[in-house]
């Protein structure tokens, strides 16, 4: 797997992908998100949430509605 920064060079580091039991996937490293559309970006954050529930707002990242119970739309 190729890792690059924002700049587009090449990095090592381990990324490490956990799924929350009833949340979200987190994923810990340095890792490039690339939408459907296929635009690109890099997280500003170590650490990622993506949402598996399907409720987020601001999918595909989590945004805790898991939590609420609220029906999924």
């Amino acid at each position: 797997m190729a890792i690059h920064n924002r700049s587009g060079d090449s990095v090592s580091g381990e990324v490490t992908v956990f799924p929350c039991p009833g949340g979200p996937l987190l994923v810990r490293g340095p890792v490039s998100v690339v939408n459907a559309d296929g635009s690109a970006f890099s997280p500003r954050r170590q650490t990622v949430a993506f949402c598996r529930c399907g409720r987020s707002t601001i999918a595909p990242m989590c945004d805790g509605s898991h939590k609420s119970g609220r029906p999924k739309q």
